[in-house]
């Protein structure tokens, strides 16, 4: 699948915003910088060009912290109540819920060892809770919860109210299986 109209339309709506010539994002654990006269975003980490649908969502992301990024409202979502994601739900759960239940089903407190490595921190949410920075302003909320005799392990991801103002809903998706893949 080529990512070439989103990238594109990417940097055209950052050039309107006259952004400068180079710049640097933290997403995740990574630092990427934003390199406008070459159109790149180089992870500062491996020292390689970030994936397509990386670097849509970090020019996305980009393009609203310029112009100003929402205050958050403190008012946590399932991805289900995010208004206009109907039928995106199949693929946020087999991008970022499934993965999580495959690798911590079997022990929750198993995803604390993120608390080292992300910046992320532990909440008294679900059985076990974490909510971490993807980007600045951008907090994800992960809780999980144990099987037990009824029910198997389930999982939930949850994001403050303001990200619908920031992403759209593919980017959510793409962003929720990302920082699955990170944990």
């Amino acid at each position: 699948m080529s990512y070439d109209a989103a990238l594109q339309k990417g940097w055209e709506e950052l050039s309107q915003l006259n952004p400068g010539k180079i710049l640097s994002v933290k997403f995740l654990a990574d630092e990427y910088t934003i390199d406008f006269a070459e159109k790149k975003v180089l992870s500062l980490a491996c020292n390689v060009a970030a994936k397509d649908f990386t670097a849509i969502l970090i020019l996305h992301y980009l393009a609203h912290k310029l112009k100003g990024l929402p205050l958050l409202t403190g008012e946590w979502l399932t991805f289900k109540e995010l208004s206009g994601v109907e039928g995106y739900y199949p693929a946020f759960r087999n991008r970022a819920i499934d993965p999580i239940i495959r690798k911590y089903g079997g022990h929750p407190e198993g995803v604390l060892a993120v608390l080292d490595r992300l910046p992320a921190k532990r909440v008294d949410q679900g059985d076990v809770g974490i909510v971490l920075e993807a980007f600045e302003g951008i907090p994800v909320m992960i809780t999980l919860w144990r099987a037990d005799t009824e029910f198997g392990p389930e999982v939930n991801m949850l994001f403050d109210k303001s990200i619908a103002k920031i992403f759209c809903t593919e980017d959510i998706v793409v962003l929720a299986g990302f920082v699955a893949s990170q944990l």
